[in-house]
């Protein structure tokens, strides 16, 4: 597990005010936030956030509503076994951690609602510089944290078009997702769209692969397909798990769509030119985050929730 401090000691800087000396990312617009936690197969550890900027939100034409859908059982002991937060089970360190990193998220999504936050701060982009960073375990957990707000529901998104994998970590069917959606005009992006019995949870699959995804997406037709989805439902905050940015570019055109990025950095792994030529890249979004993964220390060695006794 991840161990961090949650109280500040005068005179000391916090693990992620280190993590931002040492990228050398003063000035990218990213800054100092909470901590967080890591499971088994890829772990999260801490959480940096940029202030959201200002801007009124745009009027939005009513939309018909979205249609029925059926509805998928997700397995919470495949959910446990994957290291994911399980909905219902018993508070742990991991899912404490979770509760801190979207504070921030949903806040600045309530505030774009109420046209004082970033312009669509609802949607969120989960992306990260490199392959096997852990940028799909930290969108799932954070699509299932959020959908336990009490007055939000959670559309999350497989975006990661040439190498999906939400479907398979949730054990859910496959089916026609966003870039049909796109392709096809005739196709109604909420068709696509796959409840769970996760109280507030429904996912979009990626659709079917293509050559020509980031034209697709450059295309006048994605902004209408994500305001058919956001407009709707004015409760609904979206997660997209995007294509690592260096390794397809894809990204870099989901972030001129989204009002909040965040950018998983393994710390073991990440280097810093490759991190700040992903925030070069993600520059259509000015909300950007970083969530620091695979952390293995903490100042007062002591772990998140141990006051409390929660479990692992």
């Amino acid at each position: 597990m991840t161990e961090h401090r949650k109280i500040d000691v005068p005179g000391q800087k916090s693990l992620l005010e280190r993590a931002t000396d040492h990228f050398g990312l003063h000035g990218l617009g990213t800054g100092a936030a909470p901590a967080v936690a890591p499971p088994a197969a890829e772990k999260p550890a801490s959480f940096s956030a940029t202030a959201a900027r200002s801007s009124p939100a745009a009027a939005r034409p009513a939309l018909s509503p979205s249609p029925a859908r059926q509805i998928h059982s997700i397995d919470r002991d495949h959910l446990r076994e994957g290291g994911f937060i399980v909905p219902g089970g018993p508070v742990t360190g991991l899912l404490e951690e979770f509760r801190i990193v979207k504070r921030q998220l949903v806040l600045n999504a309530a505030e774009s609602r109420a046209g004082a936050g970033p312009i669509h701060g609802e949607r969120i982009l989960v992306a990260s510089a490199l392959p096997g960073e852990g940028k799909t375990y930290c969108a799932i957990n954070l699509a299932i944290s959020i959908a336990a707000e009490k007055d939000t529901e959670v559309l999350l998104v497989d975006a990661d078009f040439a190498k999906p994998s939400v479907l398979s970590a949730l054990g859910l069917p496959d089916g026609p997702g966003l870039m049909d959606a796109l392709a096809d005009p005739s196709l109604d992006v909420e068709e696509c769209v796959s409840g769970t019995d996760i109280p507030g949870l429904s996912v979009l699959p990626a659709g079917r692969m293509t050559s020509c995804d980031t034209e697709l997406l450059a295309s006048a037709r994605t902004a209408q397909v994500l305001d058919r989805l956001t407009d709707h439902s004015p409760n609904r905050i979206i997660i997209f798990d995007s294509p690592p940015v260096l390794a397809a570019s894809p990204a870099s055109e989901l972030a001129l769509h989204v009002g909040q990025t965040v950018v998983v950095v393994r710390a073991d792994r990440t280097g810093e030119a490759a991190l700040k030529d992903a925030l070069s890249l993600l520059g259509g979004c000015e909300t950007i985050q970083l969530l620091l993964n695979w952390v293995q220390f903490s100042p007062t060695g002591r772990r998140f929730g141990g006051y409390y006794g929660y479990g692992e």
